[in-house]
């Protein structure tokens, strides 16, 4: 992707951390029906190339995009995390020249992978259960799996098929206002908070801070 050296974050803990937090990640494949995406949730294990991580997953029966997975072809998973579209009225330069435009900021991480298809039903149950406790355990009383009938957890299993994605390459891009000046990423902070109800992306601006990096990778 187009990443100018400003945006680009290379800390393998902060693009752990977005996966983490915006597991919904847009597959991407291509094979013999062409390019194919889905949106799929996926968990992130330690392990890989590198220790670059593990992407797990589950995917229906039936989802043509199996056959791109199966084929071993090389596959691109997008996470998107906070983004805001962003007025040039926020600016403080904007009352100084006035030489501004309107612009988008967004952090995001590609991660790239051969996958493999798993079909083995233990392995499948494994992902849903960590891809559900993930997901619960902030809630006061958490669902599981178990909560369900196991001959019906059993039918369902039969109608999904797992995927593993060894991370060889990930990269991350965060166009946070890094571009601006103190005081134009103080007026889009600002803007952020008070005005465009995005109090995620106001605490992104100016780059991701250095607390980040403790978030487990």
């Amino acid at each position: 992707m187009y990443n100018p050296k400003m945006f680009r974050e290379e800390r393998l803990s902060v693009l752990h951390a977005l996966i983490r937090e915006h597991p919904l990640a847009t597959l991407i494949t291509h094979g013999e029906q062409g390019i194919q995406a889905n949106l799929i949730p996926f968990v992130l294990v330690e392990g890989g190339e590198r220790n670059q991580g593990i992407l797990r997953a589950h995917l229906a029966r039936a989802n043509s995009q199996l056959n791109d997975l199966r084929a071993g072809a090389e596959a691109l998973v997008i996470f998107q995390g906070p983004e805001a579209y962003i007025t040039p009225s926020w600016y403080a330069s904007k009352a100084e020249h006035g030489k501004v435009v309107p612009t988008w900021n967004y952090a995001m991480v590609q991660a790239r992978g051969l996958p493999r298809v798993m079909d083995d039903p233990e392995w499948i149950r494994d992902q849903l259960d960590l891809l559900t406790s993930a997901q619960e355990q902030a809630r006061a009383e958490p669902w599981a799996v178990t909560d369900a009938p196991e001959p019906f957890i059993a039918a369902q299993l039969h109608a999904i098929v797992g995927v593993e994605i060894p991370i060889s390459h990930i990269e991350g891009k965060w166009k946070v206002s890094q571009n601006r000046s103190e005081a134009d990423q103080a007026g889009v902070r600002a803007g952020l908070t008070n005005e465009g109800g995005c109090p995620m992306m106001a605490g992104l601006i100016g780059g991701v801070s250095e607390s980040r990096t403790d978030s487990p990778a």
